[in-house]
């Protein structure tokens, strides 16, 4: 007699467990190693240095890939924040004000503390790289540069600015195909976790280029590298510190008449979990359901938030401009203003390709330098050993950055029970926080599916209503 048996269902899959933490340690014995080879064995740290190189060029490698998908991508986006209108229109033009208030920021307090100047830091194999630049032509030929001898030259080469170029035809011509371009923004959507996963395995080797970078910088220069590093690494956490409190903070009670400070408070969960965390990503949905529950209308959230997370990178842009204008200073060749503006308006649109995981934003500062000034690209490594405890402070400042976002923007479009606001903010209507349990993105309008790690966020680009989103 055939007995029926009840198939099992399958056991939940286990949660893969952080391990990122052991990269903070790998970085911060790293960097103490070579500090102290550097001081006691300066022959021997001089010769470490190549193994900062060598770590530079691995994130070099990846500027090309990072540039192009994340470009794409986030022009793709921009199809789903028009299809709401005016919330969409309104976040977009606030976006690029403050990113752009944000490097000027990142500019203003780099010339006020010249961080780096006298350091006279190794610049490693540059020989190549001031080639380059000498060898620049003028103003025709700077534009003829712009264009690839294919499209997928620009990729091969390793040309940033011709990579630019193509990412942001590619990505409009996708725009404008809609529905039928979505198979394409699906496969360059796997190409980027491709990418991305690439980029992290690199970024385990970052111990070692640490090592070799502050070995060969110490040798060459003395404690006096150790105190210009702290010196930008507390110069930019009080600056972001100031900006949210300071510009955000304005920015907020002029246009809604709500404290910054009642509203940090309300996401202090948050702030807590993406430093226990190191993870932006970690927050995205308790941000979404905070804002919903605070009283901005969820269609509002569903558009600010995630297309804030890809272009509404404050802490990314401050860091971008300070950690410039440190290579620059460390290796003797300061930027003059013209050159400090042309960094501006590059990472303007290439801050958008910051996103992702820890690195990517090494990766984009990379492709700045090497875009406007090719000599100073080798000084990135001198920074590499701090670059893991300056993302604490970009996440951080980026996610207060998106909260504020949401508010205003809602103020803006009328979109905002500010009643509820005030209940909420004074504890009246507390949150309920199983309400996470739950699909915190229902009715939004479309999916999310945030990937974003230790203060350089991404969100893959929305679809339209009833369309899936790619995966990112």
């Amino acid at each position: 007699m055939a007995v029926s048996a009840t198939p099992l269902a399958p056991a939940p899959p286990k949660a893969r467990k952080d391990r990122t933490h052991w990269l903070y340690i790998g970085v911060i014995i790293g960097v103490l190693a070579g500090i102290a080879v550097g001081f006691f064995f300066p022959p021997l740290g001089k010769e470490l240095k190549h193994l900062g190189d060598l770590f530079v060029d691995l994130i070099k490698m990846m500027i090309s890939p990072v540039i192009f998908c994340t470009i794409v991508l986030g022009i793709g986006s921009l199809r789903s924040a028009s299809t709401v209108g005016k919330a969409g229109g309104i976040a977009l033009t606030y976006f690029l004000v403050m990113s752009t208030f944000a490097l000027g920021i990142g500019v203003v307090v780099g010339n006020l503390i010249h961080p780096g100047t006298g350091l006279h830091a190794p610049a490693g194999a540059v020989d190549k790289y001031a080639s380059q630049a000498e060898h620049a032509g003028g103003g025709w030929d700077f534009f003829s540069s712009l264009i690839p001898t294919s499209l997928f030259s620009a990729l091969t080469e390793g040309k940033v600015l011709q990579t630019l170029l193509v990412a942001l035809l590619v990505g409009f011509a996708l725009q404008q195909m809609g529905q039928k371009g979505q198979p394409a923004l699906d496969a360059i959507a796997v190409l980027q976790k491709a990418v991305f996963k690439i980029l992290t395995m690199i970024l385990w080797l970052a111990p070692i280029g640490a090592f070799g970078a502050m070995a060969g910088v110490v040798a060459s220069t003395g404690l006096k590298a150790v105190l210009s590093l702290l010196t930008l690494m507390v110069g930019f956490y009080i600056t972001c510190i100031l900006f949210v409190v300071v510009v955000l903070g304005l920015v907020l009670k002029a246009v809604t008449g709500v404290s910054v400070f009642r509203l940090l408070k309300f996401l202090g969960r948050e702030f807590l979990l993406i430093v226990a965390t190191s993870s932006s990503e970690s927050a995205l949905p308790n941000l979404m359901a905070k804002m919903q529950h605070l009283g901005v209308d969820k269609s509002t959230v569903g558009v600010v938030v995630p297309t804030g997370y890809s272009f509404n990178l404050d802490g990314t842009a401050i860091y971008l401009t300070m950690a410039s204008i440190f290579v620059a200073n460390a290796l003797g060749q300061p930027m003059d203003l013209g050159q400090q503006l042309g960094l501006i308006v590059f990472m303007i649109i290439a801050s958008k390709g910051a996103a992702g995981v820890t690195g990517a934003g090494l990766a984009t500062l990379a492709a700045g330098l090497q875009s406007h000034a090719p000599q100073l690209v080798s000084g990135v490594g001198i920074i590499v050993g701090i670059d893991r405890f300056m993302s604490e402070a970009r996440a951080l400042t980026n996610f207060a950055g998106n909260a504020v976002a949401t508010l205003v923007v809602g103020r803006w479009t009328r979109t905002v029970d500010f009643g509820r606001v005030e209940d909420v903010l004074s504890g009246r209507i507390p949150f309920d926080q199983s309400s996470l349990d739950g699909d915190v993105h229902g009715g939004i309008g479309f999916p999310v599916s945030p990937m974003a790690t230790n203060g350089d966020a991404a969100v893959s680009p929305a679809a339209e209503p009833g369309a899936a989103a790619p995966g990112r």
